[in-house]
């Protein structure tokens, strides 16, 4: 134990120390004393109701929840607090399909464009944020996502630091029938990867202890307040689901909170980072497109976690969301292809890759909202505009957006985000009232906007912070020996 505190203690852990310290300050009052509280089976909720002279359920009662069940919606009448277990299979299933996404989706398709010598340090980077947000979400992060005794639009509350009363009874603020620690968990896949994007913008230059850091607090200013106020029940832009939200906007499944928070603060990251060594003045060109295909493939499959399990169960809204998905990623692979055939004279298979990639990313925000139609013109969509913003708009800028996060997550979610207050049917997805669709569009707009402020502006601040203190950069010479000796003493390829 002493040489495992010691080694969170010491550099280059010193964010992960100070959170492990500040964790065993509580760990005692929040942990041994909260004990786990067993869901009631049906029997004993029947039973418990005739010792307190109630009046057990009748047989319409306990038939119209299991209905309930069935349907996804208000399990109020009889089976309140108890999971379902078809429900909770999916949302389990779904969980690690989305760490799927990261580990080893993500890592294997930006780990496939970086150049060999640099290709452990990604892997290293996403094995790393990985950790470093499992331990933020348990203490805290959870919690200011969707607790809500702050009574706060921007962030939850207290009433869950260190899962506290994470039980497997549902919380039915956020689902009927899936247990609260099946959902804290799958909520957690997603604080997992949304940092891990941002990877792709500055590889190959950035420290390790460095981006730990800045994952840490950017967790803490972009990702939970931005979650909180989409997703939590006090949110502020949560129009679905908050009656006193202040803006009436959707997200299904993350384009503001996770694809634009991660591609706007990949811009302005890499704006203050600066570009590579030679970038512009030799090639600097994928190793593995192999390995980046494999990721790809990997990200497809673990995306229908990520948008079909945004439903919280294995309900016809989920259904939607998975053949939505899926149409709009095949047609935006192909588009993508069938662009640079025409544009270039041959379809290449990074292109296949990439806008594969931005069919997912674009659809994320709306699947659980559109008609297949609807999926297939944002699939088109999805390929061609983040195809000019790579092919055109990086060279005249002259940004080094390494793997193109803002490319394909910045511009591809706030292109999603947009068509989602354009094409959002009710008939898909009856929680859409006909008071939110009718200003849907502009509310959209104004989400993106804050998404936006405080995506940039809070990296901004960070980077420029961390930049003084610590240095971003790693030295000339180790970039040039490339980051896996140089931070991690490893090589990819041994020949």
């Amino acid at each position: 134990m002493d040489q495992q505190i010691s080694a969170f203690l010491f550099p280059p852990s010193r964010l992960a120390g100070l959170i492990l310290v500040l964790s065993l300050a509580f760990m005692h009052q929040n942990i041994f004393a909260e004990q786990a509280i067993p869901s009631p089976t049906a029997a004993q909720t029947q039973e418990n109701t005739a010792k307190n002279g109630a009046k057990p359920a009748s047989l319409e009662e306990r038939v119209a929840s299991l209905e309930a069940y069935i349907s996804n919606n208000d399990g109020s009448k009889t089976l309140s607090g108890i999971p379902g277990p078809g429900h909770n299979a999916w949302m389990m299933t779904s969980s690690a399909l989305v760490l799927f996404m990261t580990l080893p989706g993500l890592a294997l398709f930006y780990g496939g464009l970086v150049r060999r010598k640099n290709a452990l340090s990604v892997l290293a980077q996403c094995f790393g944020i990985t950790g470093l947000v499992t331990l933020l979400w348990w203490i805290c992060g959870y919690s200011l996502v969707f607790g809500k005794n702050f009574n706060s639009p921007f962030y939850g509350g207290s009433e869950h630091f260190f899962f506290a009363g994470v039980t497997s009874a549902p919380n039915a603020d956020y689902s009927y029938w899936v247990s609260q620690n099946v959902y804290a968990i799958f909520q957690m896949m997603f604080a997992v990867i949304t940092p891990a994007l941002i990877v792709g913008a500055i590889a190959e230059r950035m420290k390790y202890s460095a981006l730990m850091v800045f994952i840490g607090c950017w967790m803490f200013l972009v990702y939970f307040p931005m979650a909180h106020m989409v997703w939590g029940i006090t949110g502020f832009m949560n129009g679905i689901w908050n009656p006193n939200s202040g803006v009436k906007a959707i997200d299904f499944a993350g384009g503001t909170v996770v694809h634009m928070t991660s591609g706007w603060s990949a811009l302005i990251l890499c704006l203050i980072l600066g570009p590579r060594l030679g970038f512009k003045k030799e090639p600097l060109t994928p190793h593995s497109i192999v390995l980046c295909t494999v990721g790809t493939g990997m990200l497809w499959v673990g995306w229908y976690g990520f948008n079909a399990g945004s439903a919280v169960g294995a309900d016809i809204i989920a259904a939607a969301a998975f053949t939505a998905t899926t149409l709009a990623t095949g047609m935006a692979a192909l588009t993508w292809a069938t662009l640079e055939k025409v544009l270039r004279g041959k379809a290449s298979v990074l292109g296949y890759c990439t806008g594969a990639v931005a069919g997912l990313v674009a659809i994320t925000p709306a699947c659980g909202f559109v008609t297949p139609g609807a999926a297939i013109i944002i699939g088109i969509l999805a390929a061609i505009v983040p195809y000019l913003a790579i092919a055109y708009l990086k060279p005249s800028l002259g940004y080094d957006d390494a793997l193109d996060t803002f490319g394909v997550h910045g511009v591809g979610g706030t292109l999603g985000a947009i068509l989602t207050g354009l094409l959002a049917n009710k008939a898909i997805n009856p929680n859409l009232k006909d008071d939110l669709l009718h200003s849907l569009f502009f509310s959209q707009l104004i989400a993106v906007v804050i998404t936006m402020v405080l995506a940039l502006v809070s990296t901004a601040v960070i980077a420029f912070a961390l930049r003084v203190i610590i240095g971003l950069r790693v030295s000339p010479e180790m970039e040039s020996n490339g980051l896996d000796l140089s931070e991690h003493g490893e090589e990819a390829y041994i020949e």
